[in-house]
């Protein structure tokens, strides 16, 4: 069996060893159509757009992308050809936790928040979204849910996104990114909606960057609608838009969700699922790493002393022409 694999996939090379000696590592760029011809599977990232230029005419059967997202795959055309893919749903949930985490403590040290007195909106409540509702609970912050297909399907405690506009003083967006349908994420937050807030609220994304349309975020920026923007996620990486860089209050190169921790469970999650698809009859448990297991999880109490995202933003600000060598060569850290 052939394997082609993105070689920034942390953890994995010990274990697929243990299931073939034909894999091949590369840059997510540079997984071609010549490249992947003869490989029975991929195991990628979001940088490997995979659709019909990449995967007609190969032998490809199964994708594994070691993320939460997969707008990469054109999971129509995987459909008709057969090719079964997975995704790795709330493997990163705690790195983006504690990003938000150090966001909002960097918004009470540096700009005098006092984060019970406000008001956070969480648009989109699935596995990352879950996990910053209870980070603000335990904060004790005003909490407010948007997730029009949850509460399509009956759940409660849901409101409009216009009443998060009106209402909020932190928006923090944890979507998929969706291009049509009823539940289109695409520019969700365009000149519309912010023409629409009320309280110049504190704008968080750290879904995908085409959920939030640059120029509109721009001018709401020179308009005065916003306090603050922190954006992790860009329209057009990596030739990300330089105003929209200098203008934020944190602006990192989609690492969010980089952390030792949910790079391994990724690539536990993407091995496992490769094992299965094959019918490969091993124990699939990779090893916890060293470094994880000597880790120790930070209190609310010292989350800066673990991570503070603005030395993240000073590295991107410097030298933004090298967003994917930032983002390539980033060092995990721990949660």
């Amino acid at each position: 069996m052939r394997i082609v694999v993105d070689n920034k996939i942390p953890y994995i090379k010990e274990a697929l060893a243990r299931i073939t000696d034909d894999v091949v590592y590369l840059p997510g760029r540079e997984i071609t159509a010549d490249t992947i011809k003869e490989a029975d599977a991929l195991l990628i990232r979001t940088r490997t757009k995979c659709d019909s230029k990449l995967l007609q005419g190969s032998n490809v059967k199964f994708i594994g992308t070691a993320t939460i997202g997969f707008d990469h795959i054109d999971t129509e055309y995987c459909k008709q050809a057969g090719i079964t893919w997975r995704n790795c749903p709330g493997c990163n949930a705690g790195a983006v936790e504690q990003y938000v985490h150090a966001v909002l403590e960097l918004l009470h040290k540096t700009r005098g928040y006092k984060l019970q007195d406000k008001c956070i909106g969480i648009i989109g409540v699935g596995h990352v979204g879950s996990r910053i509702l209870a980070l603000a609970n335990r904060l004790g912050i005003k909490i407010l849910l948007n997730d029009p297909p949850r509460h399509d399907n009956g759940e409660k405690g849901f409101v409009s996104l216009s009443t998060i506009a009106r209402e909020c003083d932190i928006i923090t967006f944890h979507t998929p990114l969706i291009k049509d349908g009823i539940y289109k994420t695409y520019h969700l937050a365009d000149e519309s909606f912010f023409n629409s807030l009320k309280k110049k609220p504190v704008i968080i994304n750290t879904s995908r960057g085409e959920v939030i349309e640059t120029g509109a975020i721009l001018n709401a920026i020179r308009n005065d609608k916003i306090a603050e923007a922190v954006i992790d996620v860009w329209e057009n990486e990596p030739d990300i838009n330089i105003e929209l860089l200098n203008k934020v209050f944190i602006g990192t190169p989609h690492i969010a969700g980089y952390s030792a921790n949910g790079k391994f469970n990724a690539t536990q999650m993407t091995f496992e699922f490769l094992c299965s698809f094959f019918n490969i009859n091993i124990d699939s448990r990779i090893n916890l790493p060293e470094e994880l297991v000597s880790g120790t999880n930070s209190s609310d109490s010292d989350i800066l002393s673990n991570y503070n995202p603005l030395i993240d933003y000073k590295s991107l600000l410097t030298h933004p022409e090298d967003f994917e060598k930032i983002r390539g060569n980033y060092k995990l850290r721990k949660e």
